[in-house]
């Protein structure tokens, strides 16, 4: 089934989570089967619309994922809805044969009878904040050997030094195409950068509420 994004109501609008991506269940259009639960950007919502087939959005890759590409088990969209907050999309779908990719024909196959243990995902970005958190804590105790602590003594300037030393060198990286290269220093650029906001009492969100009045 091929649907226009003229379809949905333009009044609605999908919430999308911190990342920009919105969790959308697929369910088997004739059997109401819940087959597995993936994440859409607003790219993949608009594939997923206008041609007829499930796209997602990959976190581990970060990009659009046509799912059955590998596999060739494609999911065909009969219709798409969203929750009353508008933050879940459901799918309606015909898929084409098993889906998990574990080869099961569903991905929920796994019963819970007790309480499992946790573990935290360490991917994305919410290290930021994880590591703007201790940069705050070193600049309030300022302990003895932390190079976060000699920063914050050296003052503002010695920390606008090293941002654009290690801008300089991540632009570098950037020409030679050194991908490893690259990732290391926009680490060392991105630390040094919230050591010059926590210096100057500003915060990540200051900067993450700049990055959203651009996504137009």
């Amino acid at each position: 089934m091929r649907m226009g994004s003229g379809e949905l109501d333009k009044e609605k609008r999908v919430r999308l989570d911190d990342k920009g991506l919105v969790p959308a269940i697929a369910q088997n259009a004739d059997t109401k089967e819940v087959i597995m639960l993936g994440y859409m950007s607003p790219g993949a919502l608009k594939r997923t619309l206008e041609g007829g087939d499930v796209w997602f959005y990959s976190r581990s890759r970060a990009d659009l994922w046509h799912k059955g590409e590998v596999s060739g088990n494609y999911m065909r969209v009969r219709s798409a809805s969203i929750d009353c907050d508008a933050d879940v999309i459901l799918l309606q779908v015909d898929p084409d044969g098993p889906i998990c990719h574990t080869g099961e024909r569903v991905c929920f196959f796994t019963a819970l009878e007790e309480l499992p243990g946790f573990e935290h995902a360490d991917t994305g970005p919410g290290i930021l904040d994880e590591l703007f958190s201790v940069i705050q804590d070193r600049r309030r105790s300022l302990p003895e050997g932390s190079y976060t602590t000699e920063l914050f003594r050296g003052g503002v300037d010695r920390i606008g030094q090293k941002v654009i030393e290690e801008a300089g060198e991540s632009v570098i990286a950037g020409v030679k195409l050194d991908k490893d290269a690259l990732a290391r220093e926009a680490a060392d650029l991105l630390y040094h950068l919230l050591v010059l906001l926590s210096a100057n009492g500003g915060k990540p969100e200051d900067v993450y509420a700049h990055l959203r009045s651009r996504r137009k």
